[in-house]
Order: structure tokens, then C-alpha cells, then sequence
């Protein structure tokens, strides 16, 4: 029997998962080939944030994506728990940001610029004393804290199913198998070949993350997507947990609905090793300690690592490959990719049924690496 599909998506973590989506909404159906399944990388353990107003080139060149990709979301809460059943608990958030000395407050002054200049944010001072009033489990050795809200956050796997399930039940198929290659033919990829068959479709996406460059050979392309380990901790207070996000001093945690702290996350060039080490439990432990004391009290209920997809420009990687009719890729988005899932999966959606998208892609596409392949 011969297989074919449309569209192969080559990836099960969010971009991929948000294209097939918005394919299947078009009335195109797609098969996600997955190696070690759905959301089992970094879109499975990401902490879920999802920070349109800040972070590399944002303000820059990503914010436009990164809020047309935040106003997504917000639509896809209800959109796909009505859809599906699974509520992944998307919501708003609010935070302390917390300065230990004076040169802390100079990147705590351009957060409270960035909040209170967009509708639906907010952002203001707080003395010691408000911020103990409004987090009783904050270190009290702060000089300045900051408030803010607007952000949002969400249970980064359980979205990822919700958009499987949803394309799923549009004619979306998942398969699991490793790819060897692609098949060819005049710029043209007919089929893509799995470890023991071909699936013939008539377009391609490479949404393979950290793994991107295994494609390199495929393609003739120069893909520069590098593995950036993360670990985090997710852990357990002794008896009353925290209200809000707290960060600074070196440490992030983050409140989750079901009463666990996630303290995040270290940032580590170290190839595709995925072990757990015991340096970065120690790091992690001794940034949130310092945010909350009680955590070292606390139970660690697990620890985990992660590779996100990171480019020499830390942008992402959306759009067709160039010398290549059908093959598109999505991929690179580092620490953002959550935030940039539905954005990226809606653009390559449209580019593969209409040719463009009114996203903001511009200068996100693989030609920009196309030179420095070349030499």
C-alpha cells in the first residue's frame, strides 16, 4: 500500500503541531512524523511563559511576531478546550521582580516603561513592605521590587496535545519513526523516507528544533540550529506556596496552579547532552532560595532537562527553503518558541496554501543563512 499526505511535517513540538493545525483548519491534512513523541522535547517541559513585550530582539525585530503570537493564544484557550477537553491552563499572570542592589533597578526602570506603555499590562513599584504584603514567602532582602501583569502562561505539553488532538480530528495523522531522508526530484520533495517505508506527499515542513541541521544534507542547505540545554527544577513547599512569578537576583520560579514551584532555568552549550547534572540542581536551588527562603525547606519532585533551538542570530527560522519548491521550514525559536508556536504554524500555513501571510515573517527566512553557508 502506498502512503501519502499532503503535507509531512517532520516534528511533534509545538511549531509543528500549531501548522499542522492551521493546515488542518484550511482543509489540508498533514501526517507529523515524530520520533520520540508528541511534545517529548522542549515543547514538553518549557515553563510556559508566554512574554510578548520582552526578551532577545524584543523590542526588535521579534516583537511584532511575538505579540501577533501572544494575541493567538489568547484566542486558542477557549478555541481548543471547547475543541478538545484539555484545558492546559492558559491565563494571566502576574509577578514580582525583585532588585538586591542599585544596579538592579536600571533593567527593573525599562520593564516598567515596556508595561505601562500597552493596553492590558500594568506595572509598578513596590517597596520591601508591599512586597511582603503581596508575596508573604519573598526573601525579605530586597531594596525595590516591581509588579507586573499581563503576561501570560499555560502547561506548555498539555497545549501541544490540544493541538494535535484538534488536527487529529481533522484528518491529521501522527506517525512514529525516525526519518533517513528525503526523495527528490527537480527541486521537487516527492516522498519523505522513514526507517522502513516512504510517505509521498506533495509538501514539506522541517520543524525538527535542535535537530534542524540533520536536514542539511537532505537539502544541500546551511541550517545553523544549535542545541541550548536548559534544566529546571519543579518543587514543593513545605506548607503554604507563592502567589506570583518571582525572578531576580539570578533566579526565576514560577507559581503553577497545582501548588508547584518551578525554578528555571540554566542556559548550557553542551552539544545534545540531556543528562541532569548535579551542578545545575545546586545553581538553580541556590537562585530560588534566595528569591524564597522556604525553598530550602522544600521538595524537589522532579528535575529536567531540555535543548532549545537556538540560531547565530537567536531569530527563528519560518518560511520556504530556497531552491525548493515545497519544503519550508520552522524552527530556531529559542527560549520563545511556545510563544511563537501559533505564530509560526499559522504563517507557514499560509504560505503553503496561498503563497503569503499577513504575519510579521519578514527577515525570518532561511535565505538570511544562505550566504554564510555558501562560504
Amino acid at each position: 500500500m502506498v502512503e501519502s499526505s499532503d503535507v509531512v511535517i517532520v516534528g511533534g513540538g509545538a511549531a509543528g503541531c500549531a501548522t499542522a493545525y492551521y493546515l488542518a483548519l484550511a482543509g489540508v491534512k498533514s501526517t507529523i512524523v515524530e520520533r520520540e513523541g508528541i511534545a517529548s522535547q522542549a515543547s514538553g517541559f518549557s515553563a510556559g511563559g508566554l512574554n510578548p513585550l520582552q526578551g532577545t530582539e524584543i523590542p526588535g525585530k521579534l516583537g511584532p511576531l511575538a505579540w501577533e503570537s501572544y494575541r493567538l493564544h489568547l484566542k486558542l484557550w477557549d478555541e481548543l478546550r471547547e475543541d478538545t477537553g484539555i484545558d492546559y491552563g492558559g491565563r494571566i499572570v502576574s509577578s514580582i521582580r525583585l532588585a538586591f542592589q542599585e544596579s538592579d533597578l536600571h533593567e527593573l526602570e525599562e520593564t516598567l516603561d515596556i508595561f505601562s506603555a500597552v493596553d492590558g499590562f500594568e506595572a509598578r513599584w513596590l517597596d520591601p513592605e508591599e512586597v511582603f504584603s503581596l508575596e508573604p514567602l519573598a526573601t525579605t532582602s530586597t531594596i525595590r521590587g516591581l509588579y507586573t501583569s499581563g503576561n501570560a502562561a499555560l502547561d506548555s505539553y498539555r497545549y501541544t496535545r490540544a493541538l494535535v488532538e484538534a488536527a487529529k480530528k481533522r484528518g491529521v495523522t501522527v506517525r512514529s519513526a525516525e526519518i533517513i531522508g528525503l526523495n527528490a526530484s527537480g527541486g521537487r520533495v516527492t516522498g519523505v523516507r522513514l526507517d522502513n517505508s516512504t510517505i509521498h506527499c506533495g509538501q514539506v515542513l522541517l520543524a525538527m528544533g535542535p535537530w534542524s541541521r540533520l536536514a542539511e544534507p537532505w537539502l544541500g542547505a546551511y541550517i545553523p540550529v544549535d542545541p541550548l540545554k536548559g534544566e529546571m527544577l519543579r518543587m514543593e513547599l513545605p506548607a503554604e506556596t507563592v502567589r506570583h512569578d518571582i525572578s531576580g537576583g539570578g533566579g526565576s520560579i514560577y507559581a503553577k496552579p497545582n501548588g508547584l514551584v518551578w525554578c528555571g532555568a540554566t542556559e548550557e552549550w553542551k552539544g545534545f547532552d540531556r543528562t541532569l547534572s548535579q551542578s545545575a540542581k545546586y545553581s538553580l536551588l541556590e537562585g530560588a532560595v534566595r528569591l524564597v527562603p522556604d525553598l530550602a525547606k522544600g521538595r524537589i519532585s522532579l528535575h529536567t532537562a531540555c535543548l532549545r533551538p537556538v540560531t547565530p542570530d537567536w531569530l527563528p527560522i519560518i518560511g520556504k527553503q530556497p531552491g525548493w519548491e515545497n519544503v519550508y521550514l520552522a524552527t530556531g525559536a529559542g527560549k520563545k518558541g511556545v510563544l511563537l508556536s501559533p505564530g509560526m504554524g499559522k504563517a507557514v500555513a499560509d504560505l503553503m496554501c496561498r503563497g503569503e501571510s499577513c504575519l510579521p515573517i519578514g527577515g525570518f527566512g532561511p535565505e538570511r543563512f544562505r550566504a554564510t553557508g555558501a562560504a
